[in-house]
C-alpha cells in the first residue's frame, strides 16, 4: 500500500477461527448450565432460590413461595384488568414478568415438597434433597418430576418403576399418570403434553393444583346474571301514554266569558271534566 512496503492482510491471516457449530457437549453442558440456574435462582426476582418453600406452576417452573404471594398481593390502586407488578428491590425482573406466567391465584401453584437425605461419608450438615427411592440428588443432572396434587417430588425414573401403582410413594395419595409434572423439562413432548393437561382442566373448570377454578366460576356467575337482567327488562311491559288535554283546547272554550274569575273556574271545570273522560276511555280499553 502506498510503496511503504507494507502489504494487504488476507481474510485467512485476520480470521484465527472459523465459525462453526456447536458440538453435541457443548449443548449438553450449556443446557445443563441452564438447567442448574433455574435449580438455583427465582426467575420472578432473580434471588436464590428456597427449596423448603418453593413452588411450582403448570410448566414445572419453580418459584419461591414468597415472590407468588407478594406478586398476587393487591395493590393500591388495584384495577380489574391490572396483573400485580414484580419487583427486585423496586425494579421489574429482567427474567421473566408475573404477567406472563398465567398465574392468577394460588390454586395455580402447588408447593412441592423435597426430602432431605444425608449421602455416605458426608459430615453432618452437608444434607442434599433428594428423591426418596432412588435416593439421586435432585437437580439440574437429575430430571426430576413431583406429583399432583400432594407435591411430592421423586426422580423421574423412579415414578417410572411404580407408576403401575398410580399412588404416591411418600403419602399413598392417588395421582393419574397425566399428573406427573416434569421439573423444568426441555423436551417439546413434555411441553405440549403439559399444555394440552392445563386445556383440559381449564374445561372442566379445574386449575393446575386440581382446585376448582373461583375465576371462571366468577365469570360465569357474572354473565348468568346480566342474561337473567336483559330478559327481564325485555318482559317488563311498556306502559301506553294516554293524551293529555291540551290547554289551548280549554282556553278556546272559555274565550267568551268577560268575568275573569268565572272564566278561571270554568276552565278548572273542564279539565277536571276532561281528564275524568281520559280515564274513563283508558280504562275501557284495557
Amino acid at each position: 500500500m502506498g510503496n511503504d512496503g507494507g502489504s494487504i492482510p488476507k481474510r485467512h491471516e485476520l480470521v484465527k477461527n472459523a465459525a462453526r457449530n456447536p458440538t453435541v457437549s457443548e449443548l449438553k453442558a450449556t443446557a445443563l448450565e441452564s438447567l442448574a440456574h433455574h435449580w438455583s435462582y427465582d426467575p420472578l426476582t432473580t434471588g436464590p432460590l428456597d427449596l423448603e418453600n418453593v413452588v411450582s406452576d403448570w410448566q414445572g417452573r419453580l418459584y419461591n413461595y414468597e415472590s407468588i404471594l407478594r406478586a398476587l398481593m393487591p395493590a393500591d390502586n388495584d384495577d380489574d384488568d391490572a396483573t400485580p407488578p414484580t419487583l427486585v428491590n423496586g425494579e421489574s425482573s429482567p427474567e421473566l414478568t408475573f404477567a406472563s406466567t398465567g398465574i392468577k391465584s394460588l390454586r395455580d401453584v402447588v408447593k412441592l415438597k423435597l426430602k432431605h437425605y444425608l449421602p455416605p461419608g458426608a459430615s453432618k450438615g452437608k444434607e442434599v434433597f433428594a428423591c426418596p427411592v432412588s435416593l439421586k440428588e435432585l437437580g439440574a443432572s437429575t430430571k426430576s418430576v413431583y406429583l399432583v396434587p400432594c407435591g411430592h417430588v421423586f426422580a423421574d425414573t423412579a415414578i417410572k418403576q411404580i407408576q403401575d401403582d398410580d399412588t404416591c410413594p411418600e403419602c399413598s395419595e392417588q395421582f393419574k399418570p397425566e399428573d406427573v409434572i416434569p421439573i423444568l423439562p426441555t423436551e417439546k413432548v413434555d411441553l405440549q403434553r403439559l399444555a394440552a393437561r392445563l386445556d383440559d382442566l381449564k374445561a372442566r373448570g379445574l386449575t393446575h393444583s386440581l382446585k376448582k377454578d373461583k375465576s371462571a366460576s366468577k365469570k360465569k356467575r357474572k354473565a348468568d346474571e346480566a342474561n337473567v337482567d336483559k330478559d327481564a327488562k325485555d318482559k317488563v311491559p311498556k306502559k301506553s301514554k294516554a293524551p293529555k288535554t291540551s290547554k289551548s283546547d280549554v282556553s278556546s272554550r272559555v274565550s267568551g266569558i268577560n268575568n275573569a274569575a268565572t272564566a278561571s273556574l270554568t276552565a278548572r271545570v273542564l279539565a277536571e271534566q276532561d281528564e275524568l273522560n281520559r280515564r274513563r276511555k283508558l280504562a275501557a280499553t284495557r
